[in-house]
């Protein structure tokens, strides 16, 4: 009679979604180092330079990297400082180098911190996105994030002022973006024109979150502003949105 084969047991996917971070780490330090040595090593002083805005980069991408690795705690997250850091970061090593300008309109958002990650994930997607695609017709570019909540729920919009009309075959970006929208109880859509793309991510807060918020609003002072029911999804490009220009901040 065979003996039986035992199954091994199943690895959590956060195990491995740790050994991934990690590697990716090891592997993108072990770059830097090389081309550290090479910057060091070599007597072209151009060559030299070029190579140290290599490493430059390198460091700013392990940057990105980080903030957006998945949390290892069960704790709130101001979901809005987390993506100005992610914004800043991503100016760093790619949109100053092609002369796109960020936009934020921020506001205090106390997040589960899984959540918060999964909504900067879904940002990054975007922006990536527009990164690639956007087609900015000699003008200069611009990517604007807007973050607000909305009553109980949390709206997210991604908007830049590039053509749209090359992007509305979704890709794997955004079926990811489609995804984590979901992820969170929520829902994705998008309005895209001949000089701009927009992308909106309403989710749904939880009843912890709700009260988290509800008790920073608490210690604010009162304006009279009131916060408007569950948003839909837009019908036209964002036009005349006040935004402030993200400035450069100290390292993170």
């Amino acid at each position: 009679m065979p003996h039986s084969i035992s199954q091994p047991p199943a690895v959590e996917e956060r195990t491995l979604l740790d050994e991934l971070n990690h590697r990716i780490k090891n592997e993108l330090a072990s770059v830097i180092n090389l081309v550290s040595f090479k910057a060091i090593w070599t007597d072209n002083a151009d060559a030299k330079e070029e190579l140290s805005n290599v490493v430059d980069l390198l460091h700013q991408h392990v940057e990105v990297h980080s903030i957006l690795t998945m949390p290892d705690r069960d704790a709130f997250v101001d979901a809005g400082d987390q993506l100005r850091k992610l914004g800043l970061a991503m100016s760093r090593c790619k949109l100053d180098r092609m002369n796109i300008h960020l936009l934020l309109s921020i506001d205090t958002l106390p997040l589960e911190s899984e959540r918060s990650w999964l909504l900067a994930l879904a940002v990054y997607e975007l922006m990536t996105n527009a990164v690639r695609h956007a087609c900015f017709d000699g003008r200069d570019g611009e990517i604007k994030i807007k973050l607000m909540r909305a009553g109980s729920w949390v709206n997210c919009r991604v908007t830049d002022n590039g053509s749209g009309l090359a992007r509305i075959k979704p890709g794997r970006g955004l079926r990811i973006v489609g995804d984590l929208a979901k992820s969170m109880g929520g829902r994705m859509g998008h309005t895209f024109s001949t000089t701009s793309t927009s992308f909106v991510l309403d989710f749904p807060l939880t009843q912890r979150e709700l009260h988290a918020n509800r008790a920073v609003v608490a210690r604010r002072p009162r304006t009279g502003r009131r916060s408007k029911a569950m948003p839909s999804l837009p019908s036209a490009p964002i036009v005349g949105e006040r935004a402030t220009p993200l400035t450069a901040q100290p390292q993170l």
